[in-house]
């Protein structure tokens, strides 16, 4: 979802940054970055060790309600991202959102996007286990009907962070790495190719990917498209 639906990251640095300025400790958009896609309790441990003086279980809900209320003010859909999941719906094709971000954070994308845009979602809060593991996007193809590992190659799933992009390849998933947003580098990862773009992505491009994947023998070697 952050990073790879909207353009949110950044708002959640400024969360950090400003929980840090306001409660001691060291942060900056740097190490923001370093964390991106990791559990809400693991960025409160480290923002800890860095000195937050703040109780631990109190830190994630306060960077929620910072990144909620930048949100509400203006929800930073990245470009060509609304139109690829219109044309989804228009051929009767299920997306999931799968995002370590609590269900109350989906939802709320969730209501702004496309409608019928997203058949369900997957949220950090639903007591599977987190990315990097595969949980997440197994349980996301259940809800579709997918249930055998020999379907999951055609299940195409989007990342901008290693540890998403390591959970939905460990998933089966043809993985694509999405680099507009993420200055880290991901092209040293697991995926199967990269865009740093979805204006003008059709859907038969998409199902180019998959065509790809599933014509390949042996193991995903990235491609860039």
């Amino acid at each position: 979802m952050d990073g790879t639906l909207i353009d949110s990251e950044p708002y959640w640095h400024q969360a950090e940054v400003d929980l840090a300025h306001e409660h001691g400790g060291d942060w900056n958009a740097d190490m923001g970055w370093q964390v991106s896609g990791k559990p809400l309790p693991t960025v409160a441990r480290l923002m800890r060790e860095r000195g937050l003086d703040l109780p631990e279980d109190q830190i994630p809900d306060l960077l929620i309600d910072g990144v909620i209320a930048m949100e509400e003010r203006h929800m930073p859909w990245i470009e060509g991202v609304r139109t690829i999941l219109t044309d989804l719906v228009g051929a009767g094709i299920p997306s999931i959102l799968v995002t370590t971000s609590p269900r109350r954070m989906a939802q709320a994308v969730v209501a702004k996007a496309p409608k019928g845009a997203f058949a369900d979602y997957v949220c950090g809060d639903d007591g599977l286990a987190q990315k990097p593991d595969p949980a997440p996007y197994l349980h996301a193809a259940s809800l579709v009907g997918i249930n055998s590992p020999d379907l999951m190659a055609s299940c195409l799933a989007f990342e901008d962070t290693l540890t998403g992009i390591t959970s939905a390849v460990a998933s089966g998933a043809t993985t694509v790495a999405y680099t507009g947003t993420n200055p880290v580098d991901t092209s040293s990862g697991p995926q199967f190719a990269s865009i740093n773009s979805y204006v003008g992505v059709t859907l038969d491009d998409l199902s180019a990917l998959i065509a790809n994947r599933l014509g390949q023998s042996g193991s995903p070697v990235a491609q860039t498209c």
